[in-house]
């Protein structure tokens, strides 16, 4: 069965690195943090390196289940920091802790993922298990970045500088007949 994916390449993804599929060893599964996909959209765009390009997932999932890729797996994007040479970002379009990232007080998420939402990504992980032949991996975004920040409203309190995808994502869901091994902080 092949997924039914909306190629929409961020403009500066001839300017990403080449990899080749056998180097992808890692999913690594994010939220947006973001009201919709055209925000998500926009804040993709934005060039925030000296190469030229942006902060991106490769594939983006919106709630109702329709996939977007942003990047092609063959291209090296910047999704999560130390990890981003051997794995696939994937975005799910979830409010997160949005607009207040950061607020000591607003780090509860509790926006659940949609049962669409969720197919999807299940049939967008399937399909990746039979393109990258090494991939074996799978982690949050919470997992592998544990840096923490001051607090925007009270600096004396630091935060999770990543949260997702949260406490509202279905790991054991997700990961059943998946033939993906989650990673954790603990088991890096």
């Amino acid at each position: 069965m092949t997924v039914n994916v909306i190629d929409q390449p961020l403009p500066y993804v001839p300017l990403l690195p080449e990899r080749p599929a056998s180097a992808v060893e890692m999913v690594v599964i994010h939220c947006t943090e973001l009201p919709d996909l055209a925000t998500a959209r926009e804040y993709g765009e934005r060039v925030l390196y000296e190469s030229g390009a942006g902060a991106s997932g490769h594939y983006y999932i919106d709630r109702d289940g329709s996939i977007y890729r942003y990047v092609p797996g063959t291209r090296v994007a910047h999704h999560v920091r130390g990890h981003n040479p051997n794995s696939i970002g994937i975005e799910l379009v979830n409010l997160g802790r949005y607009p207040d990232w950061w607020h000591a007080g607003r780090q509860t998420m509790t926006e659940p993922y949609p049962p669409a939402q969720l197919a999807a990504l299940r049939a967008l992980l399937a399909q990746l298990r039979q393109d990258y032949p090494q991939l074996r991996l799978i982690a949050g975004h919470e997992d592998l970045d544990l840096a923490r920040l001051p607090a925007t409203d009270d600096p004396s309190v630091e935060v999770p500088r990543k949260l997702d995808p949260g406490p509202m994502f279905p790991w054991a869901e997700v990961l059943d007949g998946s033939g993906l091994q989650r990673i954790t902080a603990a088991g890096l």
